[in-house]
């Protein structure tokens, strides 16, 4: 448990550390001709598949994750020097799945574990936003890097809704110096 009484990411200082040395692809730089859709999905549930199989290994996962890519309409792609196909996304790519909080207030620092271990820093760089579900839900997203997004999965939505405050007339949380209003 830090400070805070938020239970704390197993090992979060070695995935930093990994995350460093590993890098992320330079996607952005690539443009490789457009191959189209082979049958890539990520389900609702963080779940990848390919032509409706779930790929199992996740090694293979996370090597699909390192690089994918959302453009600027919305769309998915798995992005290399050679080739780019489609990649059907059923919500966010990716579900964070654990959350750390270290200090509190206006200094707080909400820090998210992925389901594939990208470790994320909530602030000025990884907005984090809120959807309203119909029936008065709220889902959160942290964004990861580029223009893809985790969705939050309920138990940290519940831990997460637990630090919200008043601010300026509207209910939110802070992170990283950032006040990110609760829609």
């Amino acid at each position: 448990m830090d400070q805070g009484g938020s239970p704390r990411i197993s090992g979060l200082e070695e995935l930093i550390k990994a995350a460093k040395s590993a890098g992320q692809a330079p996607v952005e730089r690539w443009s490789p001709p457009y191959f189209g859709d082979i049958g890539l999905s990520i389900g609702r549930d963080g779940r990848w598949f390919y032509q409706g199989s779930a790929i199992g290994r996740m090694a293979l996962v996370k090597l699909f994750a390192r690089v994918l890519w959302r453009d600027e309409d919305g769309r998915h792609f798995l992005v290399t020097p050679a080739e780019k196909v489609d990649v059907t996304v059923e919500d966010a790519p990716f579900l964070a799945v654990e959350m750390e909080v270290r200090g509190h207030g206006e200094g707080q620092q909400l820090i998210f574990r992925t389901n594939v271990d990208d470790v994320v820093a909530c602030g000025r760089d990884a907005r984090l936003r809120f959807e309203m579900e119909t029936g008065g839900g709220v889902k959160p997203y942290v964004a990861v890097r580029g223009r893809l997004e985790a969705l939050v999965v309920r138990s940290t939505t519940y831990d997460l809704l637990q630090l919200a405050v008043e601010y300026e007339d509207r209910a939110g949380i802070w992170s990283g110096g950032e006040f990110f209003a609760i829609a």
